[in-house]
């Protein structure tokens, strides 16, 4: 028995230290091939980060855009396409070690290189800094949020948002483990969302089958000046499917 006991002691320790060296493969599985930006620009920004450039109104909103963990600036072009028709011109941050990025994924870096990005867009290329609308979405949300409690954008959107990256490893065959401790990229955005005084749109499908639908309307409920929006029916990648996702997200941003 006390054998038995200690083959599976080893064995789920094991698991725990593979789970630790493998997390980020995991959390940010980068698509290796680069998508064709379309009719929008790739502007390279210092540092070695790709930024998706559609301008639209000199004078309307810039929204700046966080993507999902298994995306890519190149393909967010029909985005810019769709803002362009609110007059709103579109920026996209790619994350380190996805398409055409210099380093490697992690928190840290991904904050890092959103910020040497925002300098360069209000910096060299003259945008201003209160037509920027921060966008975000599923694990974008967790930079977006970050970077509107370090005083960036003017209001802020979520798309499929969570409380925080523990809460959703937290979720399914990973609660088998101690991931509070073995977790190293948190993006803890319910600890922010109290600090942010930014009007903030939250959307929510009902049916998310990777960030449960509870952790967005948890998340809202953690800001000030939050509005939540459930978008029934709506799973976590068919969220642009629903009427009411493209019609919330421009009349919020563009208005």
């Amino acid at each position: 028995m006390l054998l038995l006991l200690s083959v599976l002691a080893a064995t789920y320790l094991g698991l725990c230290a593979i789970l630790f060296f493998v997390q980020r493969a995991l959390v940010f599985p980068a698509p290796r091939d680069r998508d064709s930006p379309g009719s929008a620009a790739i502007v390279d920004v210092p540092g070695g980060t790709p930024m998706l450039w559609r301008p639209a109104d000199a004078g309307g909103p810039v929204v700046v855009h966080f993507h999902g963990n298994g995306e890519q600036v190149g393909g967010l072009a029909w985005l810019g396409e769709k803002l362009a028709t609110g007059r709103a011109s579109f920026a996209a941050v790619e994350y380190p070690g996805y398409p055409g990025a210099a380093g490697t994924p992690s928190e840290a870096s991904i904050l890092a290189a959103a910020e040497v990005a925002l300098e360069h867009l209000t910096g060299p290329m003259g945008v201003a800094r209160n037509r920027i609308v921060l966008s975000g979405q599923s694990l974008g949300t967790g930079v977006a949020v970050r970077l509107a409690a370090n005083g960036w954008g003017t209001r802020l959107v979520l798309l499929s948002p969570y409380t925080s990256m523990t809460a959703v490893a937290e979720q399914g065959i990973y609660r088998l483990f101690p991931v509070r401790l073995l977790l190293r990229d948190r993006f803890d955005s319910e600890q922010l969302a109290p600090r942010i005084q930014l009007p903030v749109l939250v959307l929510h499908g009902t049916r998310d089958e990777v960030v449960p639908f509870a952790l967005g309307r948890a998340l809202s409920a953690r800001f000030p000046r939050a509005r939540f929006v459930e978008v029934p029916g709506a799973g976590h990648n068919d969220l642009w499917e629903h009427p009411i996702t493209p019609s919330e997200y421009l009349g919020f941003v563009t208005r």
